[in-house]
């Protein structure tokens, strides 16, 4: 599903973001990546998505070869490899719904689709009684979900969530991590990047750790180390 073979990422010459990262996540995993600010989660995550090219090494994604890929074919590649932040990015004056409906939108889905398919990945993640409302009259874990919902309109094979729970709560966060673990037991792989340890080690999963641009360890069942 994800494999890195020796990716090494330089900027300006001689500053090095990534040094040799190896590593191969299979279909249906849920892993955690953390490190410290500075460790390289950042550029990984870029190169997950296609923002960045890897300086050396190769990286394959569900068929997808990063180094390789054209810039007409990675708004396809971020269907495949839907990304959730820490700050939301909904469109303020729209409903949550609205927001989902936009995503459609935005692919050219007919709007007997969209009127099918919005409402139903609402429901999945427990907004369904919410959806009209905007995002101003919502907390902050219920637009969380509303990005995760229009994240799943595309029917993803990967989840990356990068920092999801950095500006929630202890308990709006649990939620998200709930509901993270929901769509992994569909088959959705589930790549989660943050720092928070509390987070990691209760979810007692997959975890890579980056140190100074370096993989430092890599555990099945893991914590957060450093």
């Amino acid at each position: 599903m994800i494999n890195f073979k020796n990716v090494s990422k330089y900027y300006d010459g001689n500053v090095v973001a990534l040094d040799g990262i190896s590593f191969h996540i299979r279909p249906g995993e849920f892993v955690s990546l953390v490190g410290r600010s500075g460790a390289g989660k950042t550029t990984l995550v870029r190169l997950l998505v296609g923002e960045e090219r890897p300086t050396e090494g190769s990286i394959e994604i569900g068929g997808w070869e990063i180094a390789n890929i054209s810039s007409a074919q990675v708004p396809y590649l971020r269907r495949q490899v839907a990304t959730i932040f820490q700050d939301f990015k909904l469109l303020p004056k729209k409903t949550l719904l609205e927001n989902v409906e936009f995503a459609l939108q935005v692919c050219g889905k007919s709007m007997k689709k969209i009127r099918t398919i919005a409402p139903q990945v609402m429901r999945i993640v427990g907004l369904e009684n919410k959806m009209h409302r905007y995002p101003h009259e919502v907390s902050g874990g219920e637009r969380q979900r509303t990005a995760i919902a229009r994240s799943l309109v595309y029917q993803p094979k990967i989840l990356l969530a990068d920092e999801p729970t950095g500006n929630l709560d202890s308990i709006n966060a649990k939620e998200i991590i709930d509901l993270m673990l929901k769509i992994n037991s569909f088959g959705t792989t589930v790549v989660l990047v943050t720092h928070n340890r509390d987070i990691v080690n209760k979810l007692k999963r997959r975890v890579i750790t980056l140190h100074e641009g370096r993989l430092v360890s890599d555990q099945a069942i893991g914590k957060y180390l450093i």
